[in-house]
């Protein structure tokens, strides 16, 4: 979706918080996909895979100079994050064919509560639900869980988090922080 304006006139972004992949593997993770031989879904074109820490939803673009200085406060620990994506799971409520970690990080949780922190003075608050991270393969999916010749084993290791902006139907990076102080 692209820059819009509300019906208050005030122009807004889609913003979401996610941790990217490299080139690397967007493409192992796109031959993988494609060795399960789907025959229903909307492929998530690999430009787009990503783990989201955070999604803002609509936002006004008044607020972005104050999420961009909210989330450069954010500080972890100086390590770089590591995600194992080891499993494939259907989620039906969202009809969606996901990748998702079997064990999530510690490091990734502290990344996520850390974010919600600094936003929540800006009034953005997560739903109350367990963060459940994943890397979206395809929408629209309906069908079980596919068989897979090869198990999913990806290692996503980053060095930074991005906020993205989604607009016509791509995703934009806004700015990076660094996971690991220098």
């Amino acid at each position: 979706m692209e820059q819009g304006i509300r019906e208050t006139g005030e122009p807004f972004k889609r913003l979401f918080f996610a941790v990217d992949c490299t080139s690397t593997q967007r493409r192992a993770i796109a031959q993988w996909r494609s060795e399960l031989g789907m025959g229903n879904g909307r492929p998530v074109p690999s430009a787009h895979f990503h783990l989201t820490l955070m999604f803002l939803g609509s936002v006004s673009t008044a607020q972005l100079p104050a999420i961009l200085a909210a989330a450069a406060g954010v500080k972890m620990p100086g390590v770089p994050l590591t995600v194992e994506l080891d499993r494939l799971e259907v989620w039906r409520h969202a009809r969606a064919l996901v990748l998702t970690p079997s064990q999530t990080p510690v490091a990734l949780r502290q990344l996520v509560y850390a974010l919600q922190q600094a936003l929540l003075p800006l009034g953005f608050a997560e739903a109350p639900r367990e963060y459940r991270p994943h890397l979206t393969l395809l929408r629209h999916y309906q069908g079980p869980v596919p068989e897979a010749l090869v198990a999913a084993d990806f290692i996503l290791r980053a060095r930074h988090f991005t906020l993205f902006e989604s607009r016509k139907g791509r995703y934009w990076p806004l700015a990076h922080w660094p996971l690991q102080s220098d």
